[in-house]
């Protein structure tokens, strides 16, 4: 069955239209505005490692501090009332955490990433033969109070540090 000389032409201009239109879109981000007087500097990046989660609550603080820790260096017993998210940029960090009557131990390394639930009382020990470089994040902290972000814990004397 053959077209309609009005309809071919028709068809033709709609796609050549759509072609024109499919050019146009993917031409636009070479049009974009570029930076000017901005860099931004990417401070540390993992992957997450851990199955923990933090609820983030409006009206508090967020506290980001960069961690530097000696081969062997340790946090001592702690824990964080927002929690924390920590990447790790450089070395290794072994966290021990206390549950129970015994003693959960998890390494991370550069370019790896974790959370410490709210409260969750652990201490991370530098376990490798560099320092250790990480980058935490911690939410829900006090508005205005130096330190908050961190509480000491007593050793439950479950985990071989």
């Amino acid at each position: 069955m053959n077209m309609p000389t009005g309809r071919k032409i028709r068809l033709a201009l709609t796609t050549l239209g759509f072609a024109g239109l499919i050019v146009a879109l993917n031409a636009l981000p070479a049009t974009a505005t570029p930076a000017n007087g901005f860099v931004g500097t990417l401070l540390g990046r993992g992957t997450d490692q851990s199955n923990g989660t933090i609820p983030i609550k409006q009206g508090l603080d967020i506290v980001v501090q960069e961690n530097t820790v000696q081969p062997g260096g340790t946090s001592g017993w702690h824990s964080h009332p927002g929690g924390a998210i920590v990447v790790i940029k450089q070395g290794e960090i072994t966290i021990y955490e206390s549950v129970g009557n015994h003693c959960v131990i998890t390494r991370y390394t550069a370019g790896q990433a974790f959370v410490e639930p709210p409260d969750q009382v652990v201490i991370a020990k530098n376990t490798g033969t560099s320092i250790t470089i990480s980058y935490a994040t911690f939410p829900g902290v006090p508005v205005g109070v130096a330190g908050a972000q961190r509480t000491n814990e007593a050793d439950p004397h479950t985990c071989p540090i």
